[in-house]
């Protein structure tokens, strides 16, 4: 499957059902250049902005100042919170209720839009922290982490996971990262997952206190997962190598033929994915934010309208698969 042939799927995916996702940077350039082409390909894009002027066919707004009853009440309760939890002043809390990244999440927590896509012109820190605030997290998830969906030249495709969130992840939360990342490949590229948890290690070959914790978490995802294809701890020549992994693993439903690769720890998932990128010529789409009630994803301030029109696509793909469950709020 080549890079375009995930972008049509996607499309498949979402045409003809209604998917209304809010864009909360909704001045930029590249946000409106990505609106025009979503609006294009069957998803109603709606622009968080004041500026009504100069709309393509297709385009909804929503006004930061006025978004309407259900998403002020809605940011009305998250501002309320905050207050409470912060000690905000009167201009703190009125700034906040009309920051356009509030209301964009509001927006999905009231059921105005499926999905969010936040970050160009906003830290990942300020999208990671609303999305926690105002959706929450996802029934029997306590962990936000995230993937990259990396499409290599040659068709095949493969999640990592995690590259942009938990630094160091425990047991509980690398169980969470690994089923929240087995259900995003599976959503995104429709192959069925198979899970390898990767180390330096394979199968006892080393021991340290790391490999406990990876150890441990196998455990935990096959008591959760019993159907998951998931083995660890495997190193990576282990996991994709089918010779490789009979002779390092042996009798190993995964070893040798692992598409989502779970990294010990964030170092590990970052440089790797840098790694596929740069060398191995990927298409990296992500981070993609994972574990909450509703899809809500991060843009770079650095994206160009590609980047808006693809993450964008894959929100809508979240929303559609229906892997997430009624927004419940958070803080």
């Amino acid at each position: 499957m080549t890079p375009s042939r995930l972008q049509e799927r996607w499309l498949l995916q979402t045409a003809d059902v209604g998917v209304r996702i809010v864009l909360a940077d909704g001045d930029d350039p590249r946000v409106r250049e990505a609106a025009a082409r979503l609006a294009d390909s069957g998803v109603t894009p709606v622009l968080v902005t004041d500026d009504r002027g100069g709309a393509h066919r297709g385009i909804e707004t929503l006004d930061p100042r006025d978004p309407g009853r259900d998403v002020s009440d809605v940011v009305a309760e998250a501002v309320d919170r905050q207050a409470a939890k912060r000690g905000l002043d009167a201009g703190e809390q009125a700034a906040l209720a009309s920051d356009p990244l509030t209301v964009a999440v509001a927006a999905v927590r009231a059921g105005a839009a499926h999905g969010c896509v936040a970050g160009a012109t906003r830290s990942s820190a300020d999208v990671a922290r609303s999305a926690l605030r105002i959706v929450g997290m996802a029934p029997g998830r306590a962990t936000l982490s995230s993937s990259f969906i990396m499409a290599l030249p040659d068709g095949r495709a493969f999640a990592y996971g995690d590259c942009a969130v938990v630094p160091e992840p425990d047991a509980h939360q690398l169980t969470d990262i690994a089923l929240s990342t087995a259900d995003t490949f599976a959503a995104l590229v429709g192959e069925e997952p198979v899970v390898a948890l990767l180390s330096f290690s394979t199968k006892g070959s080393a021991d340290h206190a790391s490999l406990d914790v990876i150890r441990d978490a196998l455990g935990r995802i096959r008591r959760e997962r019993p159907e998951l294809h998931v083995d660890g701890e495997l190193q990576f020549d282990a996991a994709v190598v089918p010779h490789v992994g009979e002779s390092k693993a042996p009798g190993s439903s995964t070893a040798g033929r692992a598409n989502v690769f779970i990294f010990p720890n964030l170092a590990a998932g970052n440089i790797a994915y840098k790694i596929t990128e740069r060398l191995a010529g990927a298409d990296a789409y992500g981070p993609l934010f994972q574990g909450l009630a509703a899809p809500v994803n991060d843009l770079s301030r650095g994206c160009s309208a590609e980047d808006v029109y693809n993450i964008s696509a894959i929100t809508a793909v979240e929303a559609v698969a229906g892997a997430h469950d009624a927004p419940q709020g958070g803080e």
